[in-house]
């Protein structure tokens, strides 16, 4: 399954093509995610722990230049989290002693991740005003592609301490053929109109390896930033296909959908699962490319 949008029923084809080139213009879809937030909290995987890990160890924290010297206060990383949703990497972040703001476009998402103890602030990263606060690493989730690229790594390294971090990060998942393809076939007669319909059920990986090198010379051409590092983590998760058939209704391609053509691409899916004996294991890759800020950028 794609970590990009597919588009939703009923849009022209022209915006979705549009979409599919630029898809921070496909606001529509961006902030359609809220619909489902509930579920989209309880289904969506958590980042691996090593990801975690590298941003909090690779960001500078208090002890930067510019951080004030407060006595007797704990060393806390300040972690800017764009796109936050409902807080899932927010979450894994604050347990790692950083303390957290979020920004997402989505006030339905906001509110479930406030009341997950999380402080959110409502806006796209392109309107958001900082009111002069600055961060040690700006993390970025599942949500890279929703942020204009001429406008999102030049912002980010201005949000940075110097020596701050900017991580850009998000999995690529891919369920066994026997999934998958009945997957595309339902959703290619469900959406016979969408021009995502002649994709391959399954895409390799390499395909998503270059897009995150194309996020690297979007932040190199800043001019800001340390050579960009690209970090990969490998990892696997255990579905029944109660547990498939919730997360599916909170990607992209399918949150635009009215419920009698989302429930026939899950009943294929289902059946799908249910051939295989009720559940598989899914090989996740979570891609990472990380940068930063140099210590006097110019």
């Amino acid at each position: 399954m794609p970590t990009l949008p597919h588009g939703q029923q009923g849009r022209p084809e022209q915006a979705q093509l549009a979409a599919s080139v630029q898809p921070h213009r496909a606001r529509q879809v961006a902030e359609s995610f809220g619909a489902e937030a509930q579920r989209y909290d309880r289904a969506r995987p958590p980042y691996p722990d090593e990801l975690v890990a590298r941003i909090v160890a690779g960001s500078p924290g208090p002890d930067a230049p510019d951080a004030p010297d407060v006595p007797d206060v704990p060393d806390v990383v300040d972690v800017l989290d764009v796109g936050c949703g409902t807080g899932i990497a927010a979450r894994q972040l604050q347990a790692a002693g950083c303390a957290v703001l979020g920004i997402d476009p989505d006030p339905r998402m906001a509110a479930l991740a406030r009341a997950r103890g999380l402080r959110v602030e409502v806006a796209t990263f392109e309107s958001w005003e900082p009111a002069g606060r600055t961060f040690d690493a700006v993390v970025v989730g599942q949500a890279w592609h929703w942020v204009d690229p001429a406008v999102g790594a030049a912002k980010a390294a201005r949000l940075l301490r110097p020596k701050g971090r900017l991580t850009i990060f998000g999995h690529v998942f891919e369920p066994p053929a026997e999934v998958a393809e009945p997957f595309a076939a339902a959703f290619r007669r469900v959406v016979p109109d969408s021009p995502f319909g002649d994709r391959p059920a399954r895409r390799p990986l390499e395909l998503y390896r270059a897009g995150y090198a194309r996020t690297a010379d979007d932040i190199r051409a800043t001019g800001r930033f340390a050579e960009p590092e690209q970090w990969s983590f490998a990892w696997e998760r255990s579905y029944t296909r109660d547990q498939w058939l919730d997360l599916l209704p909170t990607t992209g391609g399918l949150t635009g959908l009215r419920p009698a053509p989302l429930a026939e691409v899950l009943d294929a899916v289902g059946a799908a699962v249910d051939a295989l004996g009720g559940r598989f294991t899914m090989p996740y890759t979570t891609l990472a490319t990380s940068a930063a800020l140099r210590a006097e950028a110019p």
